[in-house]
């Protein structure tokens, strides 16, 4: 079986993702969260690391995870109890766990925005959504009847979409930012969007969209965010020449 050096995929997803220059969240913890022993035979990525999510690697052969929502979002101390358990899965089984945040959000070609705006057939597409000093999401053009956007997204993300059609029935100008961006929607309104595509938001962004008069369509947290780590999960296969495969274990948010 080949085998790569952890040590090099890392430095070159570092490189690729550029960690360095993104401010995120504290747990974030973007890069190599956790080695093994050096070597890695076959990759897996999954949206969320969780005791659930490795054993699913393991289960697949894989001794390296790649994830998007990392291990230390939660309090990291003291290593006992479940968290110990699975530290003790980790080692045990020899598994490195590697976490991109939102370098993987905004990444122009492997990120998880990019792809769903790829996959909606958005046309001239310009940064957007500012948020911690950098644009997270992109906005295009695309001229489309409200009901066939949501149609459109449902299939793309294999999910039910919640749509607050506080907006044009017509859309043009659309904005997308995964995850849990709803709670931030007046910076897509004051960007120019009639139509703003996330993952969820609270209850109150109902009237705020009326306010506001955008139509905000929510494809789920999980669900707009299974393409990063699929995208950078296959560059990496492809270029250390491994395998992968993608572990669905979806939170229904």
């Amino acid at each position: 079986m080949s085998a790569a050096s952890l040590f090099q995929i890392v430095k070159h997803a570092d490189r690729l993702l550029q960690h360095d220059r993104f401010q995120d969240y504290s747990g974030a913890v973007n890069g190599l969260q956790v080695q093994n022993r050096g070597k890695v035979h076959r990759i897996a990525a999954a949206v969320d690391g969780s005791a659930a999510t490795v054993r699913l690697a393991i289960e697949q052969g894989a001794d390296l995870l790649i994830v998007h929502h990392g291990l230390f979002w939660s309090t990291t101390v003291p290593w006992t109890g479940p968290k110990y358990e699975l530290l003790r899965l980790l080692i045990d089984n020899d598994v490195a766990v590697y976490s991109s945040h939102l370098p993987l959000d905004a990444h122009p070609t492997l990120g998880n925005n990019a792809l769903l705006c790829r996959a909606l057939k958005m046309r001239k597409l310009a940064p957007f959504f500012e948020a911690k000093g950098q644009m997270l999401g992109y906005r295009g053009e695309l001229p489309i009847d409200r009901n066939a956007l949501t149609r459109g997204l449902g299939a793309a993300l294999g999910n039910r979409v919640t749509v607050l059609p506080g907006g044009p029935k017509k859309c043009r100008r659309i904005g997308v930012v995964t995850g849990g961006a709803g709670a931030e929607l007046k910076i897509a309104a004051d960007a120019g969007v009639d139509t703003f595509i996330t993952g969820e938001g609270p209850h109150w962004t109902f009237a705020l969209a009326e306010e506001l008069g955008i139509n905000v369509l929510y494809g789920g947290h999980y669900a707009t965010e299974t393409f990063g780590v699929k995208a950078l999960a296959a560059h990496l296969s492809q270029r250390f020449k491994l395998p992968w495969g993608f572990i669905d274990h979806p939170t229904g948010l």
